[in-house]
């Protein structure tokens, strides 16, 4: 993603040097460990990485690092987080590691809590067979969004706005192949709404 191709590219600034307790994170494991079993987070054969999942903490967020996919079990040190936020500029302040900026699609995740302050898990995933069978029956994103651009978390914003998504708590992104997020009032609300309508594919 560039300038050229008419995005504004995703920027990430390290504010504090900040590695949480792993006891925070318990359960942030926990149900990435049950999408990594699935194959819904994890890495294609070209090294590329996908999915992530992010659970507010106070007024902020945490999230997996860019680039974890491939990562079995992620230590605190693959976990920042998220400060503040600007969806203009496509940028996010965080705590954590330079090493180990936030997902590109924290601004996707951004969008969402931003939508609905119940919201305080929200779990992004691939798999092509389920996006097929959901897309345009559950609320959807534009196909012009493409994913970890401000176009994307407008239309977050949009479908909470005029369709009945915070009552499904599921979205398929029709930019962005294969790419379907969960949300709910915590990480198993989130992953079990995943797990239900991944059981009917």
């Amino acid at each position: 993603m560039s300038d050229e191709e008419g995005y504004v590219k995703y920027s990430a600034h390290l504010v504090k040097e900040l590695v949480l307790p792993e006891e925070a994170l318990q359960n942030l494991n926990l149900w990435r460990g049950k999408m990594l079993d699935l194959n819904l987070i994890g890495m294609y054969s070209n090294g590329i990485g996908f999915g992530n999942i992010s659970e507010k903490m106070g007024d902020d967020f945490i999230i997996t690092a860019t680039a974890t996919g491939g990562i079995k079990k992620l230590s605190a040190k693959y976990y920042p987080k998220v400060t503040s936020y600007n969806l203009e500029t496509n940028s996010v302040e965080y705590e954590g590691l330079e090493a180990h900026p936030p997902s590109s699609e924290a601004m996707t995740h951004a969008a969402v809590y931003e939508s609905d302050p119940a919201v305080r898990a929200i779990i992004h995933v691939h798999n092509l067979e389920m996006w097929k069978r959901i897309l345009n029956k559950v609320p959807t994103t534009s196909k012009d969004a493409a994913y970890g651009t401000p176009e994307m978390a407008n239309e977050i914003i949009r479908l909470f706005r005029e369709t009945d998504v915070k009552d499904k708590k599921i979205l398929a992104m029709a930019g962005h192949e294969e790419g379907i997020i969960t949300f709910g009032k915590d990480l198993t609300e989130a992953g079990n709404i995943m797990l239900e309508y991944f059981s009917k594919h």
